[in-house]
C-alpha cells in the first residue's frame, strides 16, 4: 500500500481559502482521521487526494505516482488514481441484488492484466477440492432440510467458503454428483483423475508454443508474463465478490435487495462494494452518521477489523472526537483550512500543540485561566492565578518558557 503525500497545497475559490499551504504525510498502511469542526476544510482535503476537487496550487502523491502538480500540469482523474470511496448515503442501486451491486463497478474495469487460461486454473481448483469426496459428500448433506430436499444456495455457499471456489466452480463441483456415489472418495478420485488429464494437455499446448503457466495459471513467455489489455473474466469477479463478502459477512445475503437489509447491513455492502477492486487507499466522508448509536459502535469495530484485514491505507473524515480517537493511528486535526496538528490520538489529547486543540478534542474540554508567573530554576513555574491566587506547576517534561 502506498504513501500519500501532499505538499503545499491550497483549494482556493476566489478569497476564501478551504485549505491553506497543507503539508502532509500519510503513512502505509495507516488509518487517518481528518477531524475539525464543520467548514474546516477536511472533506475538501479528502476530495482533492480522492480526485474529486482539483487543487488551487501544489503537488499531491500517492505511492511513487504523482497524481497532481499544478507546476508541472499533471491532474490524474479519479477513476485512474486506484482508490476507493464510502460515503454518507450508501448509493446502493436498488434494483440489483447485493452480489450485483458489488460486482457492477467490477464488471466494468478495462486494463492491462496478465493473461490468465481460466479453464485450466478452474480444472486445478476442482482438483484440489476432489482430494477428498467423503468430506464434499458431507457438506452437501448438511444442507438438506427437515423433508430431505437439499437447498442448493446452502450448497452452493458450502463449497465456495470450503473450497474457496467461484460459484461457477462449485455448481461444476456439484453437478459430479459426489454425494450420490456410494464411495465417495473412489468417484471423487476418478473425476480428479480426468481433470489432471486435461490439465496436462492444455499445459503441453503452451510448452508446444514455447510458453508455460505458472502457478497463479498466467501465461510466461521466455520467462516474461504475458499481458493484455482485458476485462475481469467472470471467475475473477465472481471470487473477487465472495472474497470481500467474507471480509464484511455478509454472504448469506447475496441475493438479497437493499430494501431487505438493515442499516448496517447496506454499509457492509457500500463497504464491500469498495473494497471490492482492491483500491490502493480507502476514502470515507463520515460513513456512520446515518446508523444510530449502538450500530455506529459496532461499525467502528469492523471498520478496525477491516483495516488490519486488509491493510488498506484509510483516510477518514468526521468531526466526531470518539470516532476519531478510537479509530485513527494519527489525528490530523484542521481548522480554517489549516492545520493545527498531525499526531497519535493520544498525543493530540494529551499534549495539544495551541488553545484550539485543547478546546476542541476531548470530553469535557479542557478548561482555561489566566496566569502570570515566571518560570524557577528548577524548571518550574511559580504563578499568579484567580485574583492572586498563588499556584506552582510542575511540567513532566522539561518546559522553554523562551521565544
Amino acid at each position: 500500500m502506498p504513501e500519500i503525500k501532499l505538499t503545499n497545497v491550497t483549494k482556493r475559490w476566489g478569497k476564501f481559502y478551504a485549505v491553506d499551504n497543507l503539508n502532509l504525510e500519510i503513512e502505509d498502511n495507516s488509518f487517518i482521521t481528518l477531524l475539525g469542526p464543520s467548514g474546516c476544510g477536511k472533506t475538501t482535503t479528502l476530495r482533492m487526494i480522492a480526485g474529486l476537487e482539483t487543487p488551487t496550487s501544489g503537488r499531491i502523491s500517492i505511492g511513487d505516482r504523482v497524481v497532481f502538480d499544478s507546476e508541472a500540469g499533471i491532474n490524474v482523474p479519479a477513476n485512474k488514481r486506484k482508490v476507493g470511496f464510502l460515503f454518507q448515503n450508501y448509493a446502493l442501486w436498488p434494483n440489483m441484488t447485493v452480489y450485483q451491486n458489488i460486482s457492477f463497478g467490477l464488471s466494468n474495469i478495462k486494463e492491462e492484466m496478465p493473461q490468465i487460461d481460466f479453464e485450466a486454473k478452474t480444472a486445478n481448483d476442482l482438483i484440489q477440492a476432489l482430494k477428498n469426496g467423503k468430506r464434499i459428500a458431507e457438506l452437501v448433506e448438511e444442507c438438506r432440510d427437515k423433508k430431505g430436499r437439499l437447498d442448493m444456495d446452502k450448497v452452493y455457499l458450502k463449497l465456495i467458503d470450503a473450497y474457496t471456489l467461484s460459484i461457477y466452480t462449485a455448481k461444476t463441483l456439484f453437478d459430479f454428483k459426489i454425494h450420490e456415489s456410494s464411495d465417495p472418495d473412489g468417484a471423487a478420485k476418478a473425476k480428479a483423475a480426468e481433470l489432471q488429464t486435461k490439465l496436462d494437455s492444455i499445459r503441453a499446448s503452451y510448452r508446444g508454443k514455447g510458453q508455460e503457466l505458472n502457478s497463479e495459471f498466467a501465461v510466461v513467455n521466455g520467462g516474461k508474463l504475458l499481458t493484455e489489455n482485458r476485462k475481469l473474466h467472470k471467475e475473477e469477479v465472481e471470487q473477487a465478490v465472495r472474497r470481500v463478502s467474507r471480509i464484511v459477512k455478509i454472504g448469506p445475503f447475496m441475493n438479497r435487495y437493499p430494501a431487505e437489509l438493515s442499516g448496517g447491513q447496506q454499509q457492509r455492502v457500500a463497504i464491500a462494494r469498495t473494497l471490492a477492486p482492491e483500491p490502493a487507499v480507502l476514502f470515507m466522508d463520515e460513513p456512520l452518521s446515518n446508523l444510530d448509536a449502538k450500530l455506529r459502535l459496532e461499525m467502528r469495530y469492523e471498520l478496525q477489523r477491516l483495516h488490519v484485514e486488509t491493510g488498506s491505507t484509510f483516510v477518514y473524515v468526521t468531526h466526531d472526537q470518539m470516532e476519531a480517537m478510537t479509530l485513527a493511528t494519527k489525528i490530523c486535526l484542521i481548522n480554517n483550512g489549516v492545520l493545527q496538528q498531525y499526531e497519535a490520538p493520544l498525543d493530540v489529547y494529551n499534549r495539544p500543540r495551541n488553545l484550539f486543540v485543547a478546546d476542541f478534542v476531548g470530553n469535557p474540554s479542557i478548561n482555561f485561566m489566566e496566569a502570570k508567573g515566571r518560570q524557577r530554576t528548577d524548571g518550574s513555574l511559580e504563578l499568579t492565578v484567580l485574583d492572586g491566587e498563588k499556584a506552582i506547576f510542575l511540567p513532566e517534561k522539561p518546559l522553554s518558557m523562551d521565544r
